[in-house]
């Protein structure tokens, strides 16, 4: 059952509102230095009074899986100070809590991973709640992205997926940059995720099903899949261990990113993938605690199945995303090799 609250109530607590199910009226009101507007559950978007001057267009998504809370905390208290005033911002802003009923539960998903259902691979899945979801939230990028006003200057397009993973990793945080056809990557960008504590790059070198894949194929933004920490409920999470995500996005909104000279992040490409073929012969063979990033040397058998065998074929290939729970016809994990300098 839903019902509205007032404005105001942004400056306190945006998330339990959401958790709530309450709606907002109005749906679009004054701000300190702009004005938001809520586009439907779990979207709010902010524009600045200075739309001519402002210096990006970004997209902040969280809680795409409704078990990752932390990000989800994080974006509450960005829109919480930026509704307070006690945050500036410069920039035109799309925030979107990406599975509210999954959050509720305290659930990855309903139905089918969110994260896999994007770039219009939600019409394989009718009747799924995420399908239903996954476009809802490509018309809200879409439209953001596509009713841009006009500005001064260039205005880079951004969008941040922001994520935690089920199993540690031996990089705490890392990210994911999804395939772009030119294989242009963009080094400042990576240079400011490596100011904010990412340590590793993972580029990605085919089509996802990812939002941030979405947003980067049609629309030609930076965007990235960022994995910052672990899997906890609300109410266990140290947000101490996101303070370099948090604070460099705080200053991004309110100045363009520093375009200092920084070492970049180590990077990785992908060797291959795991796909689960098989209910009762799919085994991952690597125990449960093995974090993301384990190095495994050549000549492993990381996974059978039936007469499939995955065999590390390189000196050394590290494992990301090991899950031997996912559904057929899915990645059960992804195997990557560094980049040397």
């Amino acid at each position: 059952m839903t019902s509205p609250f007032a404005p105001d109530l942004l400056t306190r607590d945006f998330l339990n509102a959401l958790l709530q199910q309450q709606t907002h009226q109005p749906q679009r009101w004054a701000g300190h230095g702009g004005h938001w507007q809520w586009l439907g559950e779990g979207a709010l978007q902010w524009e600045p009074a200075d739309l001519a001057h402002r210096h990006a267009d970004l997209v902040l998504s969280c809680g795409i899986h409704g078990d990752e809370t932390a990000p989800v905390e994080v974006c509450n208290h960005l829109i919480r100070d930026l509704a307070a005033g006690h945050l500036s911002c410069r920039a035109r802003v799309l925030f979107l809590f990406g599975n509210p009923e999954a959050l509720r539960q305290h659930r990855r998903y309903l139905d089918d991973d969110l994260n896999r259902m994007f770039d219009g691979r939600h019409q394989q899945h009718p009747g799924s709640r995420e399908a239903a979801r996954a476009a809802q939230l490509e018309r809200w990028l879409s439209a953001f992205f596509m009713a841009a006003p006009a500005a001064a200057h260039a205005v880079p397009l951004l969008h941040y997926d922001l994520h935690t993973a089920i199993r540690g990793s031996r990089f705490e945080r890392f990210a994911l940059y999804p395939y772009r056809a030119d294989l242009q990557w963009n080094e400042q960008q990576m240079a400011w995720l490596q100011r904010c504590g990412v340590d590793a790059v993972l580029l990605n070198e085919k089509p996802a099903g990812t939002f941030s894949y979405f947003s980067s194929s049609r629309f030609g933004a930076d965007a990235f899949t960022l994995e910052l920490g672990k899997v906890r409920r609300f109410g266990e999470n140290d947000l101490s261990r996101f303070s370099g995500m948090d604070q460099g996005l705080r200053a991004l909104l309110a100045a363009p990113a520093d375009s200092t000279t920084t070492p970049l992040p180590r990077r990785f490409r992908v060797a291959g993938e795991i796909v689960r073929q098989s209910e009762a012969g799919f085994q991952l063979h690597i125990p449960d605690d093995v974090e993301n990033f384990t190095a495994f040397p050549r000549g492993t058998v990381l996974a059978t199945d039936g007469d499939y065998r995955y065999v590390v074929a390189q000196d050394e290939e590290c494992i990301v995303f090991p899950n031997p729970k996912v559904k057929l016809g899915l990645r059960a994990g992804l195997l990557v090799v560094e980049i040397k300098p």
